[in-house]
């Protein structure tokens, strides 16, 4: 028993690269490369450069999919990294993401007038 759970386990990873290697969030907007290679799957140390390269030459990233117009980096790389890709400080988006308390569903006084004499 314990060799089929060990054989399934073997074959899952095989089948499920994917799966098996997570990505670290990073700020590509402020890391070097060397952190950005180590942070993201299927970013090596020359994509990461080319992502430094091209931050440097045309500004920040506005948005994840920006990082598509670096060579070398497409849409199964973007979708795989895609929630590991910050474009700010994690600290400034939490800052930003505070929920504003509920409107009130109070009714105006115009619209309880108008129901009591619909009702009468």
């Amino acid at each position: 028993m314990f060799n089929k759970l060990v054989a399934l386990a073997f074959a899952l990873t095989l089948a499920l690269p994917g799966l098996t290697f997570a990505a670290t969030p990073v700020n590509v907007n402020k890391a070097d490369a060397a952190t950005i290679a180590s942070s993201l799957d299927g970013i090596g140390q020359s994509k990461a450069e080319a992502i430094v390269a091209w931050r440097d030459a045309h500004g920040p990233f506005k948005s994840a999919d920006d990082l598509a117009q670096v060579k070398g980096i497409g849409p199964a790389t973007l979708e795989r990294n895609r929630a590991a890709i910050l474009l700010t400080d994690t600290t400034a988006n939490a800052a930003s993401k505070v929920e504003k308390p509920a409107k009130s569903r109070s009714r105006s006084k115009r619209a309880a007038v108008e129901d009591a004499a619909a009702a009468e």
